[in-house]
């Protein structure tokens, strides 16, 4: 059986190319490494060729294209023969729909809010203007609705095998509501002329039945559809009769009547871009066709939980990893209730052996929420501790200065966090914020003493209150606000009270009010508790979405400072870590979150933790940097062309340089890799809707950036620059690859279960996604496995191929499952080091009874290799560890005895590289 809590786990992203049976087969290269659990990417049924299992189409199936239940039994047989575990990436909060292969949305298409699955996605149905009866808007057509309506791309068609008629768009169904079926089926025969045919007959007397009906019900379609289906020849007739509907340009009245019977259904179908204004059903973020779910109501919880509820039942699936956990009504609940269903199935003693862990984006300082059975958040809030604490905070001025003076951004970090979520607010998810507007204004206009605040003025408050929000949502319940919650909301109405410049500032005394459901605490009286619960359960619903689009994907796409720090949940603008607050934060993670995910590396992170390791280390050659980007700013000024608008962007042009020095690969320049910095660099222009954004590109500025791309990276045009570059990457690479040491081993010892991204054994040097989710190559990684069990010495000081990093991923690992309870339940102590050089050395000890294993690794490396030009001598390091109550046994990294002091040179355990983990006693 595998361990309770995992001991480390490894992320593997599964995908068509790479499903069950691919997995299997290196379950035994990940048990050889050290990985107790393997943590997949979501595999319930998604849409075909769905590059990141996050449109799910259906909980409760297996995806076929991973190879189904018999490729999963397959998966399943080898984890539990090589007794590892299985987490799951679980997607509570959203659904794939649009097209056609989620039967619950076609379904609610077809029957709109009578269908069983309507209260299941989270529709506003009465939102719809100018639908007296209300309806669903769906924003799906590639242009306007009229252009689409006359040029005939909506197509209405019969599928004589089901006797069902819909509206196709391209490969997106609209099932036509039944209650129109007669008139369809009638005036399709009458079109086709079949009236007397012994067909058509029965197709007319089948049609006027069903019209007979007082009341068509749900329980009369299928009786209705298989009538139809079953009139020999019917097909072919109503196929040829459709075409009655099919819009002819030069005829109008043809065109009026598809629009009528579109008029008629239970949704309006408009232009992608009307889901900016007008949408009325919850997304995921601002994606059209990933539609949020209410699994805050029990019946949803249950149906979407069947097959999580069998696999659990079964043993074969050991944890899950919960999905965009604040885009719940109610997480708290919702943690709850799955904690419930796990006892249900394991029993109340074996609960808390299930393995859960929730996608929660901490702001910095922010406390994790106390969910019922879950570990803790899946790591970036860690990660971005363990970046700052390897970054010379003393270098951050300086680039701040260069990147101020070549760059020449406008804003600083707040301005552009507050810029980036007014436009949020006021583009992709102004449907959203409508809907909460007009909210506010009804309970306002329901009781006297705030009747006079207009819907405008109750929208600028609301606006102002979403953007000085700091965290990503708030949890209110019920009735119940916490202290915290109550204290964030006052400070956050304080600031967004001082943007006012209007006469009724009392204003934000009702929102203050109703955000804290004092409106409706005991004792009030005259407004409707219902619209105000409703009104704080959906504001935070709304503020993380609008948060992380605006800061993860706008702001940190304009702030570039030092892309380093550009990581979710990070302020990059916050200075680095002393010492002594990365141990305080790591006492504190011991105490409170000591199983929640260690990850320097996810499917989501801006780039690879090598990568990343390598720009930080710029923090340490600030003035060497300004110099060489003014040289190639001057160098490649020839290559932009001469425009009215300057591409690429003058903070463009920085970004890239930092983005190149982060990724550039070992054996230099391919095509390969211009390609991926040119599909990166669009992105990242997107991201900032500066020149360009996914909603109106810029064609013109694009081309232009990949032509630059293309010329700056071409050895023919650019070799000068290319020289001095790669001499420059040489000096970050060699500082890249001490941080990633260090890095990887504070990873694999702090509190928390260290969690794994594919392929990172070797050098990760990726960019964000999807780059970082190319396929891995695992032959090699099996090779170098079979051949590293004792080169640890040899290998480190042979960083340049990445062995070095995978010979210490596999150390650390075993050295994780020898002292498995000083990992996990171990109490994290800051050990003192003096000397010198005090500020370059990290160290701590892991304790338990009288087991500790003590850790220590170098930072600030360029000092100690001039600047990056050689690999740093072990005695470098003037400091010293005092170890106090802690005696040395042995050298856990390379299996040596240590001799014992009191205080030990840091020389004396820094091998061929600065990290030791060594075993110890109290």
């Amino acid at each position: 059986m595998p361990p309770a809590i995992p001991r480390a786990t490894y992320r593997l992203q599964l995908s068509v190319k790479f499903g069950f049976d691919e997995a299997a087969a290196i379950v035994p290269y990940l048990k050889t490494l050290g990985i107790s659990h393997l943590y997949a990417s979501p595999f319930l049924k998604a849409r075909a060729g769905s590059t990141h299992g996050y449109d799910i189409t259906d909980h409760n199936v297996l995806n076929p294209e991973f190879g189904g239940e018999e490729g999963f039994a397959r998966l399943s047989d080898a984890l539990a023969g090589a007794d590892m575990g299985l987490i799951l990436d679980f997607v509570p909060n959203h659904m794939g729909v649009g097209r056609a292969d989620n039967a619950w949305w076609l379904d609610v298409l077809e029957w709109g809010p009578k269908s069983p699955y309507a209260s299941i996605f989270d529709i506003s149905w009465e939102a719809l203007p100018y639908r007296p009866q209300g309806g669903l808007l769906l924003p799906i057509l590639g242009k306007s609705y009229g252009e689409a309506l006359e040029q005939g791309e909506i197509k209405l068609r019969y599928d004589a095998g089901e006797g069902s008629l819909s509206f196709w768009y391209f490969d997106h169904r609209l099932p036509v509501r039944p209650e129109r079926y007669s008139e369809i089926i009638k005036k399709a025969v009458e079109f086709a002329e079949a009236t007397v045919s012994p067909a058509g007959r029965a197709l007319l007397a089948i049609a006027a039945r069903y019209a007979a009906l007082s009341s068509p019900s749900r329980a009369h379609a299928p009786e209705l559809k298989a009538a139809l289906a079953a009139v020999e020849g019917g097909g072919p007739i109503i196929e040829r009769g459709l075409a009655a509907y099919a819009p002819r340009a030069d005829d109008p009245p043809s065109v009026a009547m598809l629009h009528h019977l579109l008029e008629r259904q239970h949704y309006r179908l408009a232009h992608w871009r009307v889901a900016i204004s007008e949408i009325n059903y919850r997304r995921f973020f601002d994606i059209n066709d990933l539609a949020g779910i209410r699994v805050e109501d029990i019946r949803t919880f249950r149906l979407i939980h069947r097959k999580v509820a069998e696999l659990i039942a079964k043993s074969k699936l050991h944890g899950l990893r919960l999905d965009h956990i604040d885009g719940l009504y109610d997480p708290e609940q919702y943690c709850a209730r799955l904690q419930r269903l796990v006892g249900s199935l394991l029993g109340a003693a074996n609960a808390k052996s299930f393995y859960t862990v929730v996608e929660k984006i901490l702001a910095p300082g922010e406390s994790m929420p106390k969910f019922p059975g879950v570990a803790g958040t899946t790591g970036y809030d860690v990660l971005n501790l363990i970046s700052r604490v390897l970054v010379k905070n003393e270098g951050l001025p300086a680039l701040e200065h260069t990147w101020q003076t070549h760059a020449a951004p406008s804003r600083n970090f707040a301005q552009m966090v507050d810029e980036a979520k007014s436009r949020i607010v006021e583009t992709t998810m102004a449907s959203e914020f409508t809907v909460l507007s007009r909210l506010l204004a009804r309970i306002a206009a329901g009781h006297w003493p705030s009747r006079d605040y207009t819907l405008d003025r109750l929208r600028i408050a609301f606006e102002l209150f979403v953007r000085h929000l700091p965290v990503y949502r708030t949890y209110i319940r019920g009735n119940q606000v916490s202290h915290a919650d109550r204290g964030l909301i006052t400070r956050t109405i304080e600031a967004a009270r001082e943007r006012w410049y209007g006469p009724d500032v009392s204003i934000f005394d009702f929102l203050q009010e109703a955000l804290t459901l004092d409106l409706v605490a005991p004792g009030r009286v005259g407004y409707s508790a219902v619209r105000i619960k409703r009104f704080v359960g959906k504001t935070q619903q709304f503020t993380g979405p609008v948060t992380a689009k605006a800061v993860e994907d706008t702001a940190f796409y304009r702030y570039h400072r030092l892309l380093a720090l550009n990581e979710v949940g990070n302020d990059p603008s916050l200075p680095g870590l002393s010492v002594d607050e990365f141990h305080a934060a790591m006492v504190a993670r011991a105490q409170h979150l000591p199983h929640a995910m260690t990850a320097t590396a996810t499917h989501d992170t801006k780039r690879g933790e090598d990568a990343r390791a390598r720009i930080a280390a710029l923090s340490e050659l600030a003035t060497d940097w300004a110099e060489a980007v003014r040289g190639w700013i001057e160098m490649n000024a020839p290559l932009i062309a001469p425009r009215k608008q300057r591409s690429p962007s003058r903070a463009h042009e920085y970004m890239l340089y930092q983005g190149l020095l982060g990724a550039w690969p070992q054996d230099g320049v391919t095509k390969e890799f211009v390609e991926r910095i040119k599909a990166y660099l669009i992105k990242a222009a997107r991201e900032g809707k500066q020149e360009t954004s996914w909603l109106s590109p810029n064609e013109e500025y694009e081309a232009e950036l990949l032509h630059y791309v293309d010329r700056l990276l071409d050895a023919g045009q650019s070799s000068a620059f290319l020289d001095d570059f790669g001499a420059f990457v040489r000096r970050t690479s060699l500082l890249g690859v001490l941080n990633g040491h260090s890095q990887l081993v504070i990873k694999a010892t702090i509190p928390g279960i260290p969690d794994f991204y594919q392929g990172t054994e070797l050098w990760d040097l990726s960019l964000v996604d999807p780059d970082n989710r190319r396929p891995v190559d695992f032959e090699v990684r099996e090779r170098l496995l079979a051949d590293v069990g004792s080169e640890l010495n040899a290998s480190v000081a042979d960083w340049a191929d990445g062995k070095a990093k995978f010979a210490l991923t596999h150390r650390l690992l075993k050295i994780r499952a020898d002292f498995p309870a000083v990992f996990l339940d171990g109490r994290y102590e800051p050990i003192e080091v003096v000397g010198p050089h005090r500020d370059n050395v990290i160290a701590f000890a892991r304790v338990l009874g009288r087991q500790a294993v003590v850790v220590a690794v170098g930072r600030h490396f360029a000092a100690f290799t001039d600047g990056g030009r050689h690999w740093p001598r072990h005695d470098a390091f003037d400091a010293a560890i005092e170890l106090g109550a802690f005696r040395l046994e042995h050298d856990l990294l390379h299996g040596a005895p240590v001799a014992h002091n009191r205080v030990v040179p840091a020389a004396a355990v820094f091998g061929k590289a600065p990290v030791a983990v060594l075993k110890a006693e109290t």
